[in-house]
């Protein structure tokens, strides 16, 4: 386990052929606005996600780690800079699940497979086969308003998951923007646990973004610490190897010492941007 401070990957990802990573940013800035009144969001980020991955981004609000899920998404463009993904869709799962009220969990799930023009027989399986991955099967014919919160957050994950199966060439990935961030503790705690399982059994890169250190620490193969704005990347914690089979992160001890560690960066980071 280490920290490497003002580095965005670590020195062993130099020579990985670019085919291994899922995504790969370099040089990218983030402006809104012209001019004066021109609000910078983010300012020269490299950040490499290898296939397979775990990356959580940790800072505090409004530091700019929306802004770069957006981009890799490629639901905005950056004002400088490149964002290559080795996916033809990235996936996208949010805080609010988002599911269609009047549609069934399996519709649901089937939605961008029907968007990819998959027939029915195989839209229901693959919908089938993902419901019974987050630990929903039987449930696939029950509406949002008879799911719990978080059954609806599974659902999203199912969803999300079926965006990878559209037959987009390349590697799989999932950006997820605080999806666990409104549900109690308890559900919240369940859900980790399940992302966990879900992300070994399916090899999937994940960008999560969150700004609970205990969740990065918990979740993450790396945690990628961004300043306030203008978001640059001034911290980065490997906490097992980043080859998309570890458990889950440092428990005991250990995993005190990396939360108090990477907490006080991050009170470092916030306590500087109110000196400024």
């Amino acid at each position: 386990m280490t920290a490497v401070t003002d580095a965005t990957t670590s020195p062993q990802d130099a020579d990985v052929p670019e085919r291994e990573f899922a995504v790969r940013l370099r040089g990218v800035s983030r402006s809104f606005g012209v001019g004066p009144r021109a609000v910078v969001a983010l300012d020269g980020v490299d950040l490499a996600v290898r296939a397979g991955e775990f990356v959580c981004l940790l800072g505090a609000s409004g530091c700019g780690k929306s802004t770069l899920l957006n981009l890799v998404a490629g639901l905005d463009e950056p004002t400088t800079g490149s964002v290559d993904v080795a996916t033809g869709r990235p996936a996208v799962m949010f805080q609010e699940p988002g599911l269609m009220p009047w549609l069934s969990a399996r519709r649901n799930v089937e939605l961008p497979l029907r968007v990819a023009g998959l027939g029915r027989a195989e839209r229901r399986a693959v919908a089938e086969e993902l419901l019974d991955l987050v630990r929903l099967g039987g449930q696939g014919s029950r509406r949002p308003h008879q799911l719990s919160g978080g059954m609806r957050q599974r659902v999203a994950l199912a969803r999300a998951l079926a965006c990878t199966r559209t037959g987009a060439t390349g590697l799989p990935l999932l950006l997820m923007d605080e999806p666990f961030g409104a549900l109690d503790a308890i559900t919240r705690d369940i859900l980790q646990a399940e992302l966990l399982r879900v992300w070994r059994a399916t090899g999937t890169a994940v960008v999560f973004v969150t700004h609970d250190v205990r969740e990065a620490v918990r979740l993450a193969e790396r945690v990628v610490l961004l300043s306030s704005r203008p978001g640059r990347v001034v911290g980065e914690w490997r906490l097992r190897p980043g080859d998309g089979g570890g458990t889950a992160g440092p428990t005991g001890a250990a995993g005190a010492e990396v939360t108090e560690e990477i907490t006080a960066a991050l009170r470092e980071v916030i306590s500087s941007h109110g000196r400024h």
